[in-house]
């Protein structure tokens, strides 16, 4: 903080002092208002200029703005703007405390109803009651808060000053709460699953670790939600869905955060087939719910949802993106070897669908910026997935891509237990990998209770906040994004920290 804050905040105080001095509480507890800024308009967008009514109305909000001594004063709710009118010639419960008020505080007034000569409809003050004193200042009017780390760390501040920023964030609800409607129509059942889990599963990616005291057991904050929710299957619940918290310990960029928001689904008696079709709609209803079109804009280009999404097949995308015929390729050490003499980045001890994955990504994903499902992915990197009909290397599994970035995927979930554990096994040989899935025996054991055909999905919810803001990075439509560290906490808050 700049010494001259110091000195703001210092004055601050002092007005709040004065107050309390007088009897009055500046952090009262309640004080309703009778109308929005917006319904204000509304209700006497019929007086003309110089008009009144004697109408008594309440009004509250965030002191935006002090003009003429107060005279003039503007109020900011969640609707919009309230011009406030006090007669300083009068002493009274209007005027008094107007010497105490400052840019950033809340009131309420309560008053009569004038449009003045200029045409701007007035509150006339006849009382004014201090709502939360602002002891800190907000940040100056004509340039705002623009420092991008400064938003995210001090978000309530960059919604305060900043419209866009809180219409992305409002945009992001109208996403999840059309999500919700949809799967609601097509008679899902929203449930809840554990985010703590004694197992990582659920799909290949590093995870958080944590202590259970009460069990004294290691736990992982979850990866996905899918193990869980495919045993509600098995017990006949069958379309279940879940918006919710997903952790994965792995690196941050603009598309990239460690704690995310995901939607996952299944559905019994459906395929990977159903799925695409329930994810366009989906995608059609969530972007007309946020932005009333099919077609909106994202980035310097402009993403179409109205035409049918474009079906890739991922082996035929990356054999033709290095000149390889992957399908003739007949082990991991081959297609590494091919791969990196046609420049692809590997570690070396990638499998064959590693490799062919590696090469789409380096060379393919960022160039998709349609609507495209990305299909039919190895089976060697699909342990969820079932074997695909025509070709046992491959798996029924898709991954949705928009705007050069993964949107989701969705299977057809594997229900052969055998298989399943199988699978397990292979990944648990790798142990070696850090993303690698642990076997889950209870998992197994449901399976063979009986799993139905079952289609599953899942979408990142941020992604698609992004691509519907329009928003160059997840962390403008994450509320609060975890950010480093701004000071190392103190020694002696350590100290305290580690003996709890």
């Amino acid at each position: 903080m700049q010494e001259k804050d110091f000195s703001i905040r210092a004055g601050r105080i002092h007005k709040l002092e004065q107050l309390q001095k007088q009897g009055v509480n500046a952090y009262p507890h309640l004080f309703k208002p009778s109308l929005s800024s917006a319904e204000l308009q509304q209700e006497f967008e019929h007086l003309g200029k110089g008009q009144t009514d004697p109408a008594f109305v309440k009004v509250v909000g965030r002191i935006r703005a002090i003009r003429h001594s107060g005279m003039f004063m503007d109020l900011e709710d969640k609707t919009g703007k309230i011009q406030i009118f006090t007669d300083l010639t009068r002493r009274g419960p209007a005027s008094e405390l107007l010497e105490f008020l400052d840019i950033g505080d809340i009131i309420g007034v309560e008053g009569t109803i004038k449009r003045t000569m200029r045409g701007e409809l007035s509150v006339v003050a006849q009382k004014t009651v201090m709502l939360s004193k602002s002891l800190q200042p907000l940040p100056e009017k004509r340039h705002g808060l623009t420092d991008k780390e400064a938003c995210y760390r001090q978000r309530y501040l960059d919604i305060l000053v900043n419209p866009g920023s809180k219409e992305t964030l409002l945009k992001r609800s109208r996403t999840i709460q059309a999500i919700r409607e949809v799967l609601s129509q097509e008679e899902f059942v929203e449930v809840e699953t554990p985010i703590l889990h004694p197992i990582k599963g659920g799909a290949n990616a590093r995870p958080f670790m944590t202590h259970y005291h009460a069990l004294n057991m290691p736990f992982y904050l979850r990866i996905a939600s899918e193990l869980y929710l495919k045993r509600l299957i098995v017990g006949g619940m069958d379309r279940v869905f879940e918006i919710g918290k997903t952790f994965r310990n792995e690196g941050i960029d603009t598309s990239h955060l460690p704690e995310f928001t995901m939607l996952d689904l299944y559905q019994a008696y459906a395929d990977y087939h159903d799925m695409m079709s329930l994810s366009q709609k989906l995608l059609r209803e969530t972007a007309l719910a946020t932005n009333k079109t099919l077609a909106f804009a994202w980035r310097d280009k402009e993403i179409d949802l109205s035409a049918p999404f474009k079906k890739l097949s991922i082996v035929e995308a990356a054999s033709e993106a290095v000149d390889i015929d992957f399908m003739a390729v007949p082990t991991d050490q081959e297609a590494i070897q091919a791969a990196k003499a046609k420049g692809v980045q590997l570690k070396g001890d990638e499998s064959w669908g590693k490799v062919i994955e590696t090469v789409f990504d380096q060379r393919i994903e960022q160039k998709l910026i349609q609507p495209t499902f990305v299909m039919d992915l190895p089976r060697d990197i699909s342990p969820l997935a079932k074997e695909h009909r025509s070709n046992p290397r491959l798996a029924e599994r898709f991954m949705l891509y928009v705007g050069g970035m993964e949107l989701g995927e969705a299977y057809s979930e594997l229900t052969n237990p055998l298989d399943q554990r199988k699978r397990f096994e292979e990944q648990a040989a790798r142990a070696f990998d850090p993303e690698a899935q642990q076997m889950d025996e209870d998992f197994v054991t449901a399976l063979e209770h009986g799993m139905p055909p079952t289609g599953g999905m899942g979408i990142g919810v941020d992604r698609l906040a992004m691509l519907l803001t329009n928003s160059s990075s997840i962390r403008d439509v994450i509320t609060f994004p975890a950010l480093r560290a701004k000071h190392k906490a103190s020694t002696v808050l350590q100290a305290s920290q580690k003996q709890r």
